[in-house]
């Protein structure tokens, strides 16, 4: 498993454990299992909407199709992992409205 024997994978969960606590554990747990099945879902949208989109734009240009498709779903991807990830990790959410502030006060300085 990717060069990691039982040893390396125990020092791993320790750590883990260290720095989150045995209170925090199912809750991480649990927010990486609901995001892993959010991503499968998007995952199977995504290519549900590729093969709908192929039967409708059958005239297009299949080249420029696809970059068109793969630009929305990339940007499609990453707002609702980025929504998913913000809402589940704690400290996030603040961290982001800090940093979104002090854009804000560059901006102005600037």
């Amino acid at each position: 498993m990717f060069g990691l024997g039982l040893p390396e994978l125990l020092i791993i969960a320790l750590l883990i454990l260290f720095f989150f606590g045995a209170k925090r554990l199912p809750g991480i747990g649990t927010g990486l299992g609901k995001t892993v099945k959010e991503i499968r879902n998007i995952k199977k949208e995504l290519s549900k909407d590729k093969e709908s989109a192929k039967k409708t734009d059958a005239a297009e240009d299949p080249a420029s199709e696809d970059k068109s498709f793969e630009g929305k779903v990339t940007e499609s991807l990453q707002e609702k992992l980025t929504d998913k990830v913000i809402a589940q990790v704690p400290g996030i959410k603040q961290a982001k409205s800090i940093k979104d502030k002090a854009d804000k006060i560059k901006k102005i300085v600037s």
